[in-house]
């Protein structure tokens, strides 16, 4: 099935989206650029980041996209409360985050950038996700034995974490993942 006229252009490095954008059987090219500045500014609402930053990371690639192509640039954010948990900085950092996660609820938004030389659309997917009780042994099992350290609030709910520590997600899984495919497939479509 042809979703689109336009050459798909997937402008990140994460494993996980590239997995779940080929899932769908999208021919695409894969484009990362090193260094894209992921700040924003402080008076921005947390619930509108990951959107605000899928739409900075398109701008800094609008100069190298040809005409035929379509590029998709995406973030994700972990919320607890209004706190935003990005990307640990450190194997403690990790273990913190994952001390504040455990036992509570939090939600997890994917910001998505779908953009080309005259068209430009950003939309986002929120998922509610509850872990249950995590001891300390769990945390440090899981640091010890998985990569967390480039992932939103320090967790990669396709890992043994989440297979765990997950008690209950409102939404879609795969947002959870850091693409919310289903959402990507029809806006991909409209396009």
């Amino acid at each position: 099935m042809r979703i689109t006229d336009y050459k798909i252009i997937l402008a990140s490095a994460s494993p996980r989206r590239q997995d779940l954008l080929s899932g769908i059987d999208l021919t695409y090219e894969l484009r990362t650029l090193p260094d894209i500045d992921e700040s924003f500014p402080d008076d921005l609402p947390h619930e509108e980041v990951a959107e605000y930053l899928a739409r900075k990371k398109a701008a800094a690639y609008l100069a190298a996209l040809r005409d035929d192509e379509l590029l998709i640039t995406a973030d994700t954010v972990v919320l607890l409360d209004e706190a935003i948990l990005g990307k640990p900085a450190d194997r403690e950092d990790a273990r913190r985050m994952l001390a504040l996660l455990s036992g509570v609820r939090h939600r997890v938004i994917t910001g998505v950038c779908l953009t080309s030389l005259n068209k430009r659309h950003s939309f986002s997917d929120r998922t509610w996700v509850t872990f249950g009780n995590l001891t300390g042994e769990e945390i440090d099992y899981y640091l010890d034995r998985y990569s967390p350290m480039d992932k939103a609030g320090a967790y990669g709910v396709q890992e043994w974490i989440g297979y765990v520590g997950v008690k209950r997600i409102e939404g879609s899984y795969f947002n959870v993942m850091g693409f919310p495919i289903y959402k990507v497939y029809r806006e991909l479509k409209q396009f």
